[in-house]
């Protein structure tokens, strides 16, 4: 694939072009709406690990996460004790960060909790959005906002239920990333492929 075609495409404002695993991420991941619990599980737990962080540090180390956190496979993560959690914490493969890798886990099994009480997780986090991606205007950089009323709510619901590292900027975040809310940019190519794709 010639990288000059690609560079001629039009992009998000706030990607950074030099760096191939972060475009890739943009063009095949970002925004796109996930159906499915445990690509929204692995999301979640990335978000929440991301807190204070940019993305872009997280995404590298996700073939980490993946790794250590059994694939995202929700049930195995529920069940790690504190010795898992010792090992995990001297791995620095992923951000050892206590609080956040408890957080994995304490959320691991209140996602299993949701999961029981609506079907599936999807079905519950969906709802906030009446199952339909919102799709916003943005020009650039300033347009992007870092919360929304939709977040704020989604964020308390979550903390009620007793969810970690869940606050409404990494809410919106999470509803970017799983295409919740389509917020690429109007000049972006992305935008009208994934909405010609539901």
């Amino acid at each position: 694939m010639s990288s000059s075609n690609n560079n001629l495409k039009c992009r998000c404002p706030w990607l950074d072009g030099t760096k191939p695993d972060y475009v890739e991420y943009h063009d095949k991941e970002w925004g796109v709406p996930v159906k499915d619990d445990q690509t929204m599980f692995e999301f979640l737990t990335l978000e929440s690990a991301q807190a204070g962080l940019s993305w872009y540090t997280v995404l590298k180390k996700r073939e980490n996460y993946r790794r250590l956190f059994a694939n995202f496979d929700v049930s195995a993560v529920a069940n790690f004790d504190d010795v898992k959690v010792e090992e995990l914490l001297l791995d620095a493969g992923i951000i050892r960060n206590r609080l956040k890798v408890k957080a994995a886990v304490n959320n691991a099994k209140l996602f299993i909790e949701i999961q029981k009480e609506f079907g599936s997780f999807c079905a519950y986090i969906w709802a906030f959005v009446d199952h339909k991606p919102i799709v916003n205007d943005l020009n650039n950089l300033d347009d992007y906002p870092a919360t929304s009323e939709i977040s704020d709510k989604l964020s308390k619901d979550l903390k009620k239920r007793g969810f970690k590292f869940v606050g409404s900027t990494i809410i919106y975040a999470h509803m970017q990333a799983c295409g919740m809310v389509n917020d690429h940019s109007n000049d972006c190519y992305r935008k009208q492929q994934i909405i010609d794709a539901y």
